[in-house]
């Protein structure tokens, strides 16, 4: 099967009026880390420099993850939903993706009406 290639420009993708995109990172093997918004901007800077930078909405600024806590995540691939509005990122996650400290931040599960603690913070 042949690849078609075209160029890549960040316009097309459907931002919320808000300017921002929604953006899931997931591990290599599969395991969704976290969701979290990017703006043009910050998905720019994470083609060109493959340090993922998100864009915090609380502070209205950059979010280069683990720039703080240590706890990176490199970007591997990028993929587009079709219809553009949702990117998924392949990343290589260096320590907890949450602020929780834990993996990911999925860690909450609904179980028989429950809510179950699935994964304590990392040590």
């Amino acid at each position: 099967m042949q690849r078609i290639r075209v160029m890549f420009d960040v316009a097309t993708l459907r931002f919320n009026d808000q300017g921002l995109i929604p953006a899931i990172a997931q591990a290599e093997d599969g395991e969704v880390l976290m969701m979290a918004w990017m703006n043009a901007e910050s998905l720019k800077e994470t083609l060109e420099t493959r340090q993922v930078t998100y864009w915090s909405r609380s502070r209205q600024a950059f979010w280069r993850k683990g720039e703080t806590s240590g706890h990176r995540q490199t970007l591997i691939d990028l993929r587009i939903d079709c219809d553009r509005d949702c990117i998924l990122m392949i990343v290589d996650q260096v320590g907890a993706a949450c602020h929780t400290n834990r993996r990911n931040c999925f860690y909450t599960a609904i179980r028989d009406g429950e809510e179950v603690e699935l994964m304590k913070p990392m040590s």
